[in-house]
């Protein structure tokens, strides 16, 4: 048996009212909602916050808002908040989970906490220099994945996605459309691959065009979404995919008109090159940590995503050139590696499985194969280049990329599923 909790010496905590405390713990979930937290740990959190304010609270998530039923001795009330979870930032997540224990641990009062979830939800991101220097060093690592062969390539890569990164935050200071800056981005990226096509400073694969794109990829939110398809919120779960598949139309479209303006195409065929574990591995590790950055990742939790997302793509690496297997289940085995060893380290740890999950394996999700096959489905549009290889092509690309991101999340799904069921069985036991 668990000891119980002392009563509570904060008078401003123990009488607060039901209005007060609904509110309260919406800010906090909000906070969660919208900045990436997985929806099981939002949920789990408000309601263990609840608790500690004396309230049975029910929260309810869908995309745009969340509602709260919350209850007291005396009445019930139910609240509604808009929340968009539109973004990923684990600073704020951390920092909110850090909070909730603090409240449940009597170190923090509720009055100080009002404060202090207003200050945690400003808390601003990674500064710009820092943003564009991973966009940057990510868009190059991902280059060395795929093969890059040649110093001038991967300065240009460097340079087209270090630039699209400072607009994307220059763009996002004026305008709050969500597929603007993935696709402006794009299209920059786009029209320096077209320039690198025409001055010979890129090979047939366009990693100069493809690379910048990469970073741009909502990977967090198609597995996010997945995750709530599989616990059964099918309309979040589909709300979240479809918001992913657009930011990849809107990075497709950009990326394509760019390469268009200049007379470019992206061919369908080609994928990446081999390479050697080692480069594979260190490259690796590099996108890791500058996708961490991405999430503002708190410095002290980086290197559990590094070290893990390294020894993933090693994993994988060993199952697609030595043991034969296709890119669908080299990833399905790494994120199963990742799922296994991170959320027993999360729940230890209190540290959010979406911070160190995710930046470990989003560096595998498909871009490139998602962009060409775009790029195949415009041909076919186009007529130009009608032909039976073309139309496999663009089917084997987009069913290449379904399947990893099916093989990614159940991979790194199923474990933390089993995880949380036995911990969650093993605590009541101990009740």
């Amino acid at each position: 048996m668990t000891a119980t909790k002392p009563a509570l010496t904060d008078p401003g905590r123990a009488q607060m009212p039901l209005d007060q405390g609904s509110n309260l713990l919406l800010a906090f979930a909000r906070t969660l909602f919208v900045n990436g937290q997985a929806t099981d740990q939002m949920m789990t959190a408000a309601e263990n916050l609840g608790n500690s304010l004396g309230l049975r609270a029910t929260i309810m998530p869908r995309w745009g808002e969340l509602l709260l039923e919350a209850k007291d001795h005396d009445r019930a009330l139910v609240s509604v908040v808009a929340a968009e979870p539109a973004g990923v930032d684990m600073d704020r997540v951390a920092a909110t989970m850090r909070t909730i224990d603090e409240i449940d641990d009597r170190r923090l009062t509720t009055s100080a906490a009002v404060d202090t979830i207003s200050t945690i939800s400003k808390r601003p991101p990674a500064p710009t220099w820092l943003f564009a220097l991973a966009a940057a060093a990510g868009a190059v690592a991902l280059a060395v994945l795929f093969g890059v062969r040649h110093l001038e390539a991967a300065v240009l890569i460097f340079v087209s996605a270090g630039a699209s990164g400072i607009l994307r935050r220059a763009l996002g200071r004026f305008s709050p459309n969500i597929f603007l800056q993935p696709f402006v981005a794009a299209l920059v990226a786009g029209v320096i691959g077209a320039l690198a096509v025409h001055y010979q400073s890129s090979s047939s694969l366009r990693l100069v065009a493809v690379c910048p794109c990469m970073v741009l990829v909502p990977g967090p939110h198609f597995l996010n979404g997945m995750m709530d398809i599989i616990r059964g919120r099918m309309g979040l779960g589909a709300a979240r995919l479809s918001y992913a598949v657009l930011v990849v139309v809107a990075i497709s479209i950009g990326l394509l008109a760019g390469l268009a303006l200049l007379g470019v195409s992206l061919p369908v065929d080609p994928t990446g090159r081999a390479l050697p574990l080692w480069r594979d591995v260190i490259a690796a590790g590099i996108a890791v940590a500058c996708y961490s950055v991405f999430f503002s990742t708190p410095l002290q939790m980086l290197a559990w995503p590094v070290a893990i997302g390294a020894l993933a793509h090693a994993l994988r690496w060993v199952a697609l050139t030595s043991l034969g297997a296709g890119p669908a289940t080299g990833a399905f085995i790494a994120c199963l590696i990742v799922g296994v060893i991170l959320t027993p380290v999360s729940r230890r740890t209190h540290m959010p499985f979406a911070a160190i999950g995710f930046a470990s394996v989003v560096s595998m999700m498909p871009g490139v194969f998602l962009f060409r096959m775009a790029s195949g489905l415009v041909q076919l549009a186009e007529g130009s280049q009608r032909t039976w290889e073309l139309m496999e092509a663009t089917l084997a690309d987009g069913s290449t990329a379904v399947l990893i991101i099916l093989a990614m999340s159940f991979g790194l799904i199923v474990p933390k599923l089993i995880v949380d069921y036995v911990s969650e069985k093993s605590a009541r036991a101990g009740h």
